[in-house]
């Protein structure tokens, strides 16, 4: 009578565990044996991501369609949460270009419909962690990441070339905008050419000098060494460097009367409001639009953007676990994303995940723990405090080549000929993928999983097949069994075996499959009864111990199985050397 109250005891105590709430809060696994000199490491890369943070953040504002200040306000929850919740050291959370541009194609440039959008992704992306979803993540194959990546950075990337050019009225619409970026061209601002054109230059010349630096090694001299440093000091905070430099120069030309360049404006000073989400809208005209209403709008992207934000984060983790010999737990992952969004919506946040590009800054500066994104959130929030009225003069022209040369790595062309090398229907999803996502990014993201789905449901329905003829027909199976399959088997076996005169006996090889299901073992009862109608045997050879196990349990009528093919075909008898592939 007591032992289901102790078992029920013994399971309360084990969820209320100190190793539970370790696997709920990973701090409480480094906090403890934290080290001055991990201090050290994480206050230097702490400041050196925050310095990068805070110009890619007002960039990315730009690409999502918000103001500027969005940007930041997504930019410190991250570190505060993912301190206490991330396993990684080295994952920095807060505004990519890829969930900028998402989100610009759902919320139309409405600020209210960006935070709403966060809290809504962040509890999808909870809700995901807490019943142990992170392998739905699975079923986006590499082709169509590859394919959603390319064209990504190629719509954002063209998309910056209006604010290289000076051009206003632009459309977002992909194809219309290259279109009238092009008829427009005669428009463009000598200033904001210039202007631009100076800042990639110096960006790509910055980016150049970082990568071409050898390895730091002991043996240098001393000023080698300090140089080195040096040089890969400013280059890792070029981003910065560069639009102080572009807003120093917009601000002396304003100080003479020269408006010759398209700058930010202003911008809301201060930290934002902690205060919810709002939850209904207004349009230009005044008309209520109500919480239903804006889910309805947002339409299939709701489901794209969490899962997009979830998989670029999860990715860029394992790399880098990989890279510094740690491991990750991925629904934890998933708990710190979703709890990141939920809180940033509190404050003005639009949805976040991780930055490739400033988690490889966190890792290459020496960060020792999570406690980093700490120091990059104060960063963030000492600018958000004090530097908002220097952001009046912050050139447009400027962050678009900060955004420019952050996407321009992520097209991957080599990536086409090896898919072409390698294998040549994984071409057809991230074409689809590419194609749509010009249109509309979340089409292309939902076009491409559809294809890879075909493809994955048409091998399942397609097994490979090999058929040698012995005497008696052997059929070697390449895969497991499930119902999509059983028409095909039941067409090869009637068209090689039953409809043959006279009719054949068949071994079926089985020693590939691992699966079975109930329309499988239906069908292959109804086999076994039309060959005993028509004077041939089936037998199975080579069963696992699982699927002998399902068939022995439906007691099918004249089941045989022996355990390989040679003595299979000692059952019967006759010679035959042909064989063939289907």
């Amino acid at each position: 009578m007591d032992q289901p109250l102790v078992e029920g005891r013994g399971r309360l105590v084990a969820c209320c565990s100190y190793s539970t709430l370790k696997a709920w809060l990973p701090i409480l696994s480094w906090l403890p044996r934290y080290k001055l000199r991990w201090l050290q490491m994480d206050l230097i890369a702490g400041l050196t991501v925050g310095l990068t943070t805070v110009p890619q953040g007002l960039a990315y504002a730009e690409v999502a369609g918000l103001p500027v200040q969005y940007g930041l306000y997504s930019a410190f929850m991250g570190g505060f949460i993912y301190t206490f919740l991330g396993t990684s050291k080295d994952v920095t959370l807060g505004p990519t270009a890829i969930m900028s541009l998402l989100c610009s194609s759902l919320v139309g440039g409405q600020p209210g419909r960006a935070v709403l959008l966060s809290l809504l992704c962040g509890a999808i992306q909870t809700a995901m962690a807490l019943l142990r979803l992170g392998f739905l993540l699975d079923f986006i194959s590499f082709p169509v990441i590859k394919g959603f990546t390319c064209a990504a950075a190629i719509t954002i990337g063209f998309g910056q070339v209006k604010n290289i050019l000076g051009l206003k009225d632009i459309p977002q619409q992909f194809f219309l905008q290259v279109y009238y970026t092009f008829y427009k061209i005669a428009e463009a601002r000598t200033g904001d050419v210039v202007l631009g054109l100076l800042c990639l230059g110096l960006l790509v010349m910055l980016t150049l000098m970082k990568s071409s630096l050898g390895p730091d090694s002991e043996d240098l001299p001393t000023y080698s060494r300090v140089t080195r440093r040096m040089v890969w000091g400013i280059a890792t905070v070029r981003n910065a460097l560069v639009v102080v430099a572009a807003s120093c120069v917009a601000f002396s030309w304003d100080a003479y009367g020269y408006h010759v360049f398209t700058i930010t404006g202003k911008t809301s000073k201060g930290l934002p409001p902690f205060q919810p989400p709002p939850t209904s809208d207004v349009t230009g005209n005044g008309t209520a639009v109500s919480f239903g209403e804006i889910v309805q709008d947002f339409g299939g992207g709701l489901a794209v953007i969490p899962f997009m934000g979830l998989l670029e984060s999860i990715a860029i983790a394992k790399a880098f676990a990989s890279q510094n010999d740690y491991r990750i737990d991925a629904n934890q992952e998933l708990f710190a994303i979703g709890l990141t969004n939920i809180m940033g919506s509190f404050v003005s946040a639009y949805p976040v995940t991780g930055s490739f590009g400033r988690t490889a800054v966190n890792s290459q500066t020496g960060v020792c723990t999570p406690a980093g994104g700490i120091v990059t959130s104060a960063v963030v929030l000492l600018s958000l405090a004090f530097l908002m009225p220097a952001f009046y003069y912050i050139p447009k022209a400027s962050l678009a080549a900060v955004i420019i040369c952050a996407v321009a790595p992520m097209v991957d062309y080599r990536v086409v000929a090896k898919m072409w090398r390698i294998r040549k229907p994984d071409l057809l999803p991230f074409s689809v993928t590419v194609l749509l996502c010009f249109w509309e990014v979340q089409y292309g993201i939902m076009g491409g999983i559809a294809v890879s789905g075909a493809m994955l449901l048409y091998s399942a329905a397609r097994p490979k097949l090999k058929v040698a003829d012995h005497g008696v027909l052997v059929m070697e199976l390449g895969s497991g069994l499930s119902f999509p399959a059983t028409e095909y088997l039941s067409h090869v076996i009637h068209t090689r075996a039953l409809q043959a005169s006279p009719p054949r006996s068949v071994v079926l090889d089985c020693h590939h499959v691992s699966t079975i299901d109930f329309t499988v073992v239906n069908e292959l009862g109804d086999l076994l009864r039309q060959f005993k109608l028509r004077g041939a045997g089936l037998v199975f050879s080579g069963l696992q111990p699982s699927i002998l196990e399902v068939l022995l349990a439906a007691d099918l009528p004249g089941l045989k199985h022996t355990d390989n093919v040679e003595a299979a075909l000692q059952i019967y008898s006759g010679h035959a050397n042909r064989t063939g592939d289907f």
